[in-house]
């Protein structure tokens, strides 16, 4: 790091699925304020996920406003503005910046026909290999595709398609700018060559017009505007460095910026990530590759779409009582919650629970994939759905986790961030489901922001590398593995496996229907 009077500051926005946490860091990396502003999202139609983009902006505005009255830090000691975002989303907006439409997210799974042209027009094969994907509803492609096929007018007016953060440094630069790993989630980015793929974009009839500038995770994009300076909070010419996509930030804020590292994030969504200096192509293409914010280094990936979003919803529909408990103490809900899990044995009694609410994306690329209890009898109680639910996550990670490792990865432990690290008991079912060390952060709930955080210094020379991530980010926790819950858990592990193969036709059934 360099010698900077720790009046300088980095701000940092994380731009979630749920809301923005804005974070506030020093120029040594020490984390000084943070604060979050909530925002919802839409869900017009079944496997339809839709954001207004505008509460994106008030979120930044709200929480950056906020965080310099909590830590009394003056807007003028913020040397440089950095973000993480969510990823794979289509924000159309016109010449002007406005918004076309609502921005359609991560989650959204509507663009199985567009999904299957792209396939057919490039070949599966042939997109995993250039762009470290297979073709997905999941990414931007299909979602501007659709935009494109079902609301031909506003796609004629959209100048460019943009992600969460890019729309944020849209509003405080003025520039239409993206950066690699956030262009690795689009399906029409060239992995190895860093830049959009002329042959994708030709065989579907996209022009390239339509995407934005691309940049390092480090570059000074722009600066904040005189015009949105006394709404941002933010003084005029603060320099604004572009950042990254939420799970790149995550990897570095995890100290997973060398080989062999890895790290599982526990959020709505939830992955299992690496680094490496080449890409993991899976046979099967169960699993993808981002580029990492240090763009000499690739971060494969395999990402679930409902992993606590499952408890989520089950604290939702199963748990008032927990609910209004937690309010009366003061406590979050999911403490209670933790405590009623730990009353259920391993195994929850022999119930099973597939984690697919909204589909899924690793390792079964199945978007008609439907959540299920199987094993449910009049013995079961809430306390073992609930440890259920946790365990089924944990089994779909595990089966990503194995196909990083039948491509020779090397795996010797786990650091775990994000909102579900922690939950001990959560870390305790990894570690014994696994069958590897699970290690807490000092910041789980930062790490992504600290990865942009990271990002924004190294852009503005406050530190020289992404080496200093392992520093910043101390591990406090270690969760062993039980070696008897192990056993246990593989006999169990097989079970659920062949529970999602043998209901494959259901879920088409049950889809068909929906349709129909």
């Amino acid at each position: 790091m360099t010698e900077l009077c720790r009046e300088s500051y980095i701000l940092a926005h994380d731009l979630g699925t749920t809301g923005n946490k804005a974070t506030l860091y020093d120029a040594q990396g020490e984390l000084q304020s943070s604060h979050s502003c909530e925002y919802g999202t839409a869900y017009p139609h079944v496997n339809w996920a839709e954001q207004n983009p505008d509460d994106w902006w008030r979120a930044v505005c709200v929480s950056t406003n906020k965080i310099f009255e909590k830590s009394k830090v003056k807007p003028e000691a913020v040397k440089v503005i950095s973000f993480s975002g969510q990823m794979m989303g289509a924000l159309p907006v016109d010449k002007e910046g406005t918004p076309l439409r609502q921005a359609i997210i991560w989650a959204d799974q509507r663009g199985v026909e567009q999904a299957d042209h792209l396939r057919d027009r490039v070949g599966m094969e042939t997109i995993y290999m250039i762009t470290g994907h297979r073709a997905s509803p999941s990414y931007s492609a299909a979602k501007i595709m659709w935009i494109r096929d079902k609301e031909p007018e506003l796609f004629k007016k959209t100048f460019k398609f943009l992600q969460a953060k890019d729309y944020m440094v849209l509003k405080l630069t003025g520039k239409f700018v993206t950066d690699y790993s956030d262009a690795s989630g689009t399906n029409l980015f060239d992995l190895r060559k860093k830049d959009w793929s002329e042959k994708i974009l030709e065989r579907i009839g996209i022009s390239m017009k339509v995407l934005p500038e691309l940049h390092s995770s480090t570059s000074i994009v722009g600066e904040v505007m005189k015009e949105v300076a006394a709404e941002s909070g933010l003084v005029a010419g603060t320099p604004v460095v572009i950042g990254g996509g939420d799970g790149s930030c995550a990897a570095v804020g995890a100290g997973v910026v060398n080989e062999k590292s890895a790290y599982n994030y526990l959020g709505s969504s939830s992955w299992v990530a690496l680094a490496t200096q080449e890409p993991i192509y899976d046979p099967k293409m169960r699993t993808f590759n981002w580029v990492h914010l240090d763009p000499s280094l690739y971060s494969p990936n395999g990402t679930m779409q409902s992993a606590g979003g499952s408890l989520q919803w089950a604290k939702e529909e199963l748990c008032s009582d927990e609910r209004e408990a937690a309010e009366a103490l003061g406590l979050d809900p999911y403490e209670l919650i933790d405590l009623e899990i730990a009353q259920s044995d391993k195994g929850a009694q022999n119930l099973l629970f597939l984690p697919y609410l909204l589909g899924e994306r690793s390792p079964h690329w199945n978007p008609r994939a439907r959540g299920a209890f199987i094993g449910l009898t009049r013995k079961h109680t809430k306390k073992d759905i609930l440890r259920a639910i946790l365990e089924g996550v944990c089994f779909n990670l595990r089966i990503i986790m194995e196909a990083f490792e039948e491509q020779g990865a090397k795996i010797e432990n786990i650091r775990v961030i994000g909102g579900g690290a922690k939950g001990w008991i959560w870390r305790k079912i990894m570690a014994d489901i696994y069958g590897k060390p699970v290690l807490l952060t000092a910041h789980p709930l930062e790490a992504t922001s600290l990865g942009a955080a990271i990002a924004g210094g190294i852009g503005v020379g406050i530190f020289k590398d992404f080496s200093v991530a392992e520093q910043l980010n101390k591990i406090i926790d270690f969760q062993e593995t039980n070696t008897e819950n192990m056993r246990f858990y593989t006999a169990l592990f097989e079970i659920f496996k062949e529970s999602y193969e043998r209901l494959l036709p259901v879920f088409d059934k049950l889809s068909n229907l929906i349709e129909e």
